[in-house]
């Protein structure tokens, strides 16, 4: 008897408990429902569980709710449950993608830890290779930013000396180095 009934009168019997008034506005109304979730979100499963929340949401608010248009208040409300499907899936992306950015960050950083090890290391290295009056004056001048001048008078040599001696470290280090440089 229940299918001859009015959306108003099934509304009444859904505010009662009636099952059979649940069941039928299930049956009347699923697959508009279905439709248009599935025309806005695109996958079976996805529409079906919207159409099935918002159901059961009806059933779990039917002495709260006061429906006057039964159509239209399952649409709208299955328009609001698809908006929110998506907001929540724009922000499931973009807290993946930011995952997924902090962890580019933090390996581009570990590489260029490694990077700046392996050359500080291979410096070094250049470095002990280096004449000692010509390693001193090298890091006067690049690690102390000392002028040629300045070096000079500290270790009583002529500035031609020191500039002879920073000439000489830098090709060096260029030949000890030239793995690292980049033609940026």
């Amino acid at each position: 008897m229940v299918k001859f009934l009015t959306d108003e009168q099934l509304v009444i019997q859904l505010n009662e408990s009636n099952k059979r008034a649940f069941g039928e506005i299930y049956d009347r109304y699923w697959y508009k429902l279905f439709c248009i979730a599935y025309h806005q979100i695109g996958t079976r499963e996805e529409a079906e569980e919207l159409v099935h929340d918002l159901f059961e949401s009806l059933w779990h608010r039917r002495d709260q709710s006061s429906i006057r248009h039964l159509s239209s208040y399952l649409v709208l409300s299955m328009k609001h449950l698809i908006t929110n499907f998506i907001k929540s899936k724009i922000t499931w992306r973009k807290y993946k993608e930011h995952i997924l950015l902090q962890k580019m960050q933090e390996a581009s950083i570990t590489d260029d830890d490694v990077e700046f090890t392996d050359l500080s290391q291979a410096l070094d290295a250049a470095l002990k290779k280096l004449p000692e009056k010509t390693s001193k004056i090298f890091q006067l001048s690049r690690f102390e930013n000392q002028s040629v001048k300045d070096i000079a008078r500290e270790l009583n040599l002529s500035e031609k000396a020191v500039e002879y001696h920073i000439t000489k470290s830098l090709k060096i280090l260029k030949d000890h180095l030239w793995i690292y440089h980049t033609p940026n």
